[in-house]
């Protein structure tokens, strides 16, 4: 009963004062995120140490764990803006059914793709474009974080079900906890039992084990979540599933078309050299630090957004958009200017390689003019999965990626043959269109859909 009045005294706050609990929300998963995103570029320079082709290894690898995270994270989108709208409705019922529901999908992703990476991913490293000096480091890579594959992508969910709840905090801790042992264990892989860039992969996959372990502790044992698990009792439910597919399956293609991007993009920069695959994914490294509080203030719209839907609060949404999106923009502005002035400072600290800093350096100095675009589309789709809608992420992503960006690129390149910074211009103009078409598409989704439900 404690439980329940504090749960709903917090949906209240956050209908009294939604600026407030923006931040409230976000502020958590963006210190969570920024760990995160630490380790990614501490383990950076650490495998920038073992040279070009250890990064490269790891480059290869990253459209591989972008669809893993695509298909995860999409589909905990769909779970948190469906408990989100069912604990706004005061549903909790059907609430604990849709966390039950997402632990169900945890196994069956984990099951395929762990199966599919173990099986097949040499394979898909050679056809994504690998070398054969790279691959055997790309492979060793690859193999050894299966192993922890199914750890993390239940950690992913287990995330997603306490985010629909506004529960950020505890998966901050946790994540931020895994990130720092790992932090602390790739020195002692890579370099002190010599493990190269395997070593990267064992401390990543021992990190995801620890996480998980505590993840299940306190949400099966503990109970420390608002939502129930019965699995016990579980039954598919026609209209739960429906409720995750809806907003979850367009999610995760659209994160599996980025992958696919990111593939791309790879076998182009790969006509180029190794050192433009490397510089490419050190400047990627480097756009995730800007965009951190824009995940942050993303993924707190999601919950927001769903919550206000399930409670018909419908002003209150209107609102929290206008206030998400203006910070949003004024947040990229900042990073984008000082993105652009220091590049080439920051990139100094990832490789002492001329020819990759030189590559990065371009690159960040082209799309640090885009990330305020970026920012736009990225809460827009947030804020439309929080009223119920995956669709239109998934199409504007299509059209970036596949329909802009990927031939455009590959005009200016091989049939144009223009110079390398010409794939950066490809990238930036596909981002611009894909920004107005999510305006359009808010401005048409909020004349349809808001529309104040009779109590």
């Amino acid at each position: 009963m404690d439980e329940s009045k504090k749960r709903h005294s917090r949906l209240q706050s956050f209908i009294d004062n939604p600026s407030k609990s923006l931040w409230y929300l976000a502020i958590p998963i963006i210190a969570g995120m920024g760990i995160q995103t630490l380790y990614s570029i501490v383990d950076m320079l650490f495998i920038g140490r073992l040279g070009g082709d250890a990064i490269a290894a790891v480059a290869f690898n990253f459209p591989i764990f972008f669809f893993v995270m695509g298909l995860s994270f999409g589909l905990g989108s769909g779970v948190t803006a469906s408990i989100a709208r069912y604990i706004g409705s005061n549903d909790k019922v059907n609430a604990d059914n849709a966390a039950e529901h997402a632990v169900v999908i945890a196994f069956l992703i984990s099951l395929l793709l762990t199966s599919l990476g173990l099986i097949y991913g040499k394979e898909i490293l050679f056809k994504m474009g690998c070398t054969l000096e790279v691959l055997p480091d790309a492979w060793e890579y690859l193999k050894i974080s299966c192993y922890g594959l199914s750890f993390g992508v239940f950690s992913g969910f287990f995330r997603s079900i306490l985010a629909g709840e506004g529960d950020m905090k505890f998966p901050m801790y946790l994540f931020g906890l895994g990130t720092v042992l790992n932090i602390i264990l790739d020195p002692i892989f890579i370099f002190l039992l010599d493990f190269g860039v395997s070593g990267a992969a064992w401390a990543t996959t021992i990190s995801q084990i620890v996480v998980f372990i505590i993840f299940a502790f306190m949400l099966f044992v503990k109970e420390h979540a608002y939502v129930q698990f019965k699995l016990r009792d579980f039954s598919p439910s026609y209209k739960i599933i429906m409720d995750i597919i809806k907003v979850g399956v367009p999610a995760s293609i659209s994160m599996i078309v980025m992958a696919l991007g990111q593939l791309i993009y790879n076998r182009m920069l790969a006509t180029f050299s190794t050192d433009a695959v490397a510089a490419y994914q050190v400047g990627g490294r480097i756009d995730m630090v800007v965009f951190l509080p824009i995940f942050g203030i993303a993924s707190a719209l999601t919950t927001m957004v769903g919550m206000f839907f399930g409670a018909n609060e419908i002003e209150k949404i209107r609102y929290i958009t206008k206030y998400g999106i203006s910070r949003a923009v004024i947040i990229t502005s900042i990073g984008s200017i000082l993105l652009y002035i220091f590049s080439p400072l920051i990139i100094s600290g990832f490789t002492n390689d001329l020819q990759i800093k030189k590559i990065a350096i371009d690159y960040l100095r082209v799309i640090a003019f885009l990330f305020p675009f970026i920012a736009i589309g990225l809460t827009i789709g947030r804020i439309l999965q929080g009223i119920g809608l995956g669709m239109p992420s998934l199409i504007i992503t299509t059209i970036r990626v596949i329909g802009v960006a990927g031939p455009l690129a590959y005009y200016f390149i091989f049939i144009q043959n223009k110079p390398l910074e010409w794939m950066w211009y490809a990238m930036f103009i596909s981002g611009i269109i894909a920004t107005l078409i999510s305006v359009i598409w808010l401005l048409y989704a909020f004349r349809k859909f808001l529309v104040a439900k009779p109590l």
